[in-house]
């Protein structure tokens, strides 16, 4: 049997990577086609992701398949992060510069919004995790600064639809990206009417929702032409949410396991047949989105290696040169350990034009010595995530409906040795490590399961057991971390 061949474009805040995967036997082969940087550019003292430019990229990772890799693929599909949107015109023109999720604006908004909403009545509707940066707030945002952009616009896409239509020609919104807005009732299955009443706004802006593993249609004979790709090649709507895509991929076997798909941002839960909708998850502040074949993703964001990635960032000073990522692990292994707890979530580390400064700031606040090197800092912020993803675990296992016996860490933080170690020492269970490419992996058996590679969402785990070389932690010390778990319960102001 021929290897059928599906292309993957997988952005993400930090870059984006175009990825050819073949399926044979079982089997899943992935390849890196094309890499690019991402990340928002400030104009007019906002912070936007350059849209045009990022669909250019894309379509050079296009070209590379057709010329590099000599294949014609059946199909491509987007996933990018989550909650960011762009708006389109009557004439199907877009109007601007989609915002970034971490552009100021939105501070404040969710206070605004729940005096013509309360808080318990958002949650009651959607069941999504309250961030200042969701959808519902980000529209709220728009609404109150009374933007002409909201007059203009007769349609909404999120960041992977925009692309999709960039692609197609075609308005649709995909499921698993739509549930992160805070805008989408998973009981009703629908956009929510209440809070779009609540917004002042049409809910008429709104798109069809597609289930993932809907195709879309064929490419545009634009883009056709431009990227050397039939035009017969299938657009599939797949698990366009990272995240919903990343947990598609999970080589679990079983119910008895949670996640933390580990990036930018850490996403910890579990896969549950039905959303979990309660006044303790609403407590905890746990979420519900949208995953394949009509599960739940019931999870909580956590800021993950966003933090490191922001410190490297300072320490390289504006140039392409500085300590690897792995030279700074490495480092951090032979640091003392427990020196320094941070709360990974503490609204400073949003978004600072200092990282390591703002690490500081946190010690000195909370009585703690400030890390004076940058093996100090990069120990602190491992340790921090690992004991914030015990906190995690234990409401995890507070609300959840099934036990859980393992967690398996997807994504690029896989390969992190040091930061699964700790997570076993932290929770004190078997932490399973792999596959790094999960987001892409799980876009491209999505897409195989579109069109009929694969059956089920079974099929897809016993593929990524098949393709992938998983590494298993075992705790070893869990006296020492269960005391570093009270310090770093007593934090103050821990989220």
């Amino acid at each position: 049997m021929k290897p059928r061949h599906f292309l993957a474009c997988d952005l993400g805040a930090e870059s984006g990577r175009v990825i050819l995967g073949a399926i044979e036997n079982e089997r899943l082969a992935v390849r890196e086609l094309y890499r690019f940087p991402n990340g928002p550019v400030q104009l007019l003292g906002h912070l936007h992701w350059n849209l045009p430019a990022l669909f250019e990229e894309i379509k050079k990772g296009a070209r590379a398949c057709v010329q590099k890799a000599g294949v014609q693929p059946e199909s491509v599909a987007v996933d990018t992060w989550g909650v960011d949107f762009g708006l389109v015109a009557k004439d199907g023109s877009l109007l601007g510069l989609p915002y970034s999720y971490r552009d100021p604006r939105t501070l404040g908004v969710m206070d605004e919004f729940f005096k013509r909403m309360p808080r318990e009545e958002v949650y009651r509707l959607t069941g999504i995790q309250f961030m200042n940066f969701n959808s519902l707030f980000q529209l709220a945002a728009l609404v109150r600064d009374s933007s002409p952009l909201l007059e203009a616009a007769s349609g909404l896409l999120f960041m992977p639809d925009l692309f999709h239509y960039l692609l197609t020609g075609r308005l649709s919104s995909e499921l698993t990206i739509a549930t992160t807005s805070q805008l989408y009732d998973p009981r009703q299955k629908t956009w929510s009417r209440e809070l779009f009443a609540a917004l002042g706004l049409p809910d008429s802006l709104m798109q069809d929702i597609r289930r993932p593993g809907t195709v879309l249609g064929p490419l545009t004979a634009e883009v056709a032409e431009a990227t050397g790709l039939s035009h017969e090649t299938a657009v599939i709507a797949t698990a366009t949410h990272d995240t919903a895509s990343a947990v598609a991929a999970v080589p679990a076997q079983g119910l008895d396991w949670a996640y933390i798909s580990s990036g930018t941002w850490s996403l910890m839960g579990i896969e549950s047949p039905e959303p979990i909708i309660n006044s303790r998850t609403l407590k905890l502040n746990f979420t519900n989105e949208g995953g394949i074949e009509g599960r739940t993703r019931f999870l909580k964001n956590v800021t993950g290696l966003w933090l490191l990635q922001q410190c490297r960032r300072k320490w390289q000073g504006g140039s392409a040169e500085g300590p690897s990522y792995g030279d700074l692990v490495r480092a951090a292994e032979e640091s003392p350990g427990f020196r320094t707890l941070i709360d990974p979530d503490a609204p400073g580390f949003l978004n600072p034009p200092d990282m390591p400064g703002a690490i500081q700031e946190y010690a000195r606040r909370t009585g703690q010595p400030e890390p004076d090197s940058r093996a100090s800092f990069v120990r602190c912020i491992l340790e921090s995530l690992a004991l914030k993803y015990r906190r995690v675990l234990d409401e995890l296992r507070e609300v959840s409906p099934q036990p859980i016996a393992r967690i398996h860490v997807i994504g690029g933080g896989s390969q992190n040795s040091l930061l699964c170690r700790f997570t076993a020492e932290a929770t004190g269970l078997p932490v399973v490590a792999g596959p790094a490419e999960a987001t892409a992996s799980g876009n491209i058996l999505v897409q195989a399961l579109a069109l009929g590679v694969v059956h089920s969402p079974e099929e897809i785990r016993t593929v990524m057991r098949n393709s992938t070389s998983l590494t298993t932690y075992e705790p070893q010390s869990p006296k020492v971390w269960e005391q570093a778990n009270d310090r770093f319960r007593n934090l103050p102001g821990i989220v």
